[in-house]
């Protein structure tokens, strides 16, 4: 089985203190530390433990600037076979529909059986993996936290639903698949590892070698515009409430007729 597994750069938010910049278009990314999109490790280790029991091969495929190799060695390292970086000047400003065609352009010259994201990426918009696959009309799940492969033309995935249900589906391959966090836990990579595949050829790939016009990505095809970013206010604080229940229940009610909540 051929898996691509789409990941991404992004600000490790365990090691940075988040802020905005001055004119409020983006956050200040000065002295960020980035690392490999947490949502995706899951994914490369699903990958792993897949192409482990049925055989075949695993692509890592990163959408950025020449520093996205710095993640794609990594998942390398932790065991996929091979890394793709898509890099243009005309890709930056692409919105998740430009994102999607972007990937959609590299998996039609490929030959993939199956697909993985993660659920969400930096921005938590969750949608390129669905529209990955909608422009390549593929089967798509989300939220994905089981894989089992029955065949090479069926799998069958666990979705997590409302409320924390299961939900159980088989899709037929070749699909696209967004995986959420949980549903595996992710080998750590070592130094040793790393230096293994620092040599390793990453082929890059650009506007004219994926076919694109520059109409499509970018700026110029982008269908979604940011125009702020800002930090709410804090409002007042919260208040609790003590005493016995019908004491707590005589306080709520008071509370919500002097807020005009309740007459």
């Amino acid at each position: 089985m051929d898996i691509l597994v789409c990941i991404k750069r992004v600000p490790d938010t365990s090691e940075n203190e988040i802020s905005v910049n001055r004119d409020g278009s983006d956050i200040d990314r000065g002295d960020l530390v980035y690392s490999v999109n947490e949502w995706d490790n899951y994914a490369v280790e699903e990958a792993i433990q897949i192409r482990d029991k049925v055989q075949g091969s695993i692509t890592v495929v990163s959408v950025g600037g020449e520093e996205s190799e710095e993640v794609l060695r990594r998942e390398m390292a932790m065991g996929a076979d091979q890394g793709i970086l898509l890099s243009d000047p005309a890709f930056g400003g692409s919105d998740g529909k430009g994102l999607a065609a972007i990937l959609k352009a590299h998996v039609d010259k490929a030959n993939y059986d199956l697909i993985l994201t993660g659920a969400q990426a930096d921005d938590g918009s969750g949608q390129v993996g669905g529209m990955l696959a909608a422009m390549l009309d593929w089967p798509f799940a989300s939220l994905v936290n089981h894989i089992e492969v029955l065949d090479d033309k069926k799998i069958k995935v666990g979705r997590e639903i409302a409320g924390g249900n299961q939900e159980l589906n088989e899709i037929d391959l070749p699909c696209v698949l967004s995986i959420q966090t949980g549903i595996n836990e992710p080998r750590y990579v070592g130094i040793r590892g790393i230096r293994k595949v620092a040599s390793l050829d990453i082929p890059v790939l650009g506007l004219s070698e994926l076919g694109l016009s520059p109409e499509s990505v970018g700026p110029a095809g982008a269908k979604v515009k940011r125009v702020d970013y800002f930090i709410p206010e804090f409002g007042d604080s919260a208040e609790m409430l003590g005493g016995s229940t019908e004491e707590i229940i005589e306080k709520l009610a008071e509370l919500l007729k002097s807020k005009g909540g309740i007459k």
